[in-house]
């Protein structure tokens, strides 16, 4: 008898711990969409984040803004989303996307980007219109697009691009790779490239400087933690890491 007792209670605690691991819930987890010019910055927020949140856990889609408000408009589910500009932000929140107002957090400027050494000698935003220069842009409705032709709107000068791209990331890819003379990108690409690329700053960005918001999506499957990590990035904590970044406060 005593045998069997023993044997009984093995079996119910085994069973027990089978239980236990079965009704384990998953960590939870946020998805926030951000802009491409944000990768950099956020991954340091994010680690961040999670050591803030132990077993938390944090996915970013990083990408053109018009890109994530057209994925979010048409039903894909998210947390949070972070846009570099107020335009893509105000279509998210026209299609009743988002749980509350957004937040300014953060500033960009457009530099001109050229090979390291600038072989081409670019010295202006004028420069960019010259005969055999090879030029990339942002496609429009994209926030650098959107800045560019700004820009070409104050200035009067018509840059005519060999390619107009979907996000910044790949303007300064395409410069890095030697694919174009030089682009048009923001400060904070610049500096993360480091001697990659030469920057060449003009005046006339200052005219056509973009404002990034932040929201949390009404949808949201996590709110509260995805409220912490905006709360991050509005904080001392985060605001620190985009003014290393190259981000101008707002």
């Amino acid at each position: 008898m005593r045998r069997v007792w023993v044997v009984a209670m093995v079996l119910a605690t085994a069973l027990a711990g089978l239980v236990g691991c079965g009704s384990k819930s998953p960590a939870p987890s946020i998805t926030v969409f951000a802009a491409a010019s944000l990768k950099p910055a956020f991954t340091e927020i994010g680690q961040r984040f999670q050591t803030d949140n132990p077993g938390a856990r944090i996915e970013f889609n990083f990408a053109g803004s018009s890109e994530l408000a057209t994925q979010l408009t048409q039903g894909v589910t998210a947390d949070v989303f972070a846009s570099a500009n107020t335009a893509q932000m105000d279509k998210v929140a026209q299609a009743g996307l988002l749980a509350g107002a957004a937040v300014p957090f953060a500033a960009n400027t457009l530099v001109i980007v050229t090979a390291p050494g600038n072989p081409k000698k670019v010295a202006s935003f004028a420069d960019l219109a010259k005969p055999g220069l090879s030029v990339v842009v942002c496609q429009q409705p994209v926030p650098c697009g959107s800045a560019t032709h700004k820009v070409e709107d104050s200035t009067g000068v018509q840059v005519a691009p060999v390619s107009e791209e979907p996000d910044v990331t790949d303007v300064l890819n395409k410069v890095i790779t030697g694919q174009a003379d030089a682009g048009l990108v923001y400060i904070t690409d610049a500096l993360n490239a480091g001697d990659k690329v030469t920057a060449v700053r003009f005046p006339e960005a200052a005219g056509a400087v973009n404002i990034y918001p932040m929201a949390v999506l009404k949808n949201a499957p996590q709110s509260g933690l995805a409220q912490r990590f905006v709360d991050l990035v509005t904080g001392p904590a985060g605001q620190k890491i985009l003014d290393k970044a190259g981000f101008a406060k707002t």
